[in-house]
């Protein structure tokens, strides 16, 4: 199993654990950053598609600090950037 694997399966527990989720699917971007500064670490750019009840009557900004919040342990070092897409 790749580290980055490892990574999306660990975010997707913790995300669970955190929110009630519809749906989620975590996609490693990190080979298109290659070179990229916040890259040379180690950290991983990653897409986020999630579905939450919790997000209802939330701003997209919410939405995202809701995400953000919960991953904030790997921020930066093993996640640099995060896309999330919230529906």
């Amino acid at each position: 199993m790749s580290s980055n694997h490892a990574r999306i399966e660990k975010y997707e527990q913790t995300l669970r654990a955190a929110l009630p989720i519809e749906s989620l699917r975590i996609e490693d971007e990190s080979h298109l950053h290659a070179g990229h500064a916040g890259a040379q670490g180690g950290a991983g750019h990653f897409r986020i598609w999630i579905k939450s009840p919790a997000f209802e009557g939330l701003s997209r900004v919410a939405q995202h600090r809701l995400v953000y919040d919960a991953l904030s342990a790997w921020m930066p070092h093993e996640i640099h950037a995060l896309a999330i897409i919230t529906n």
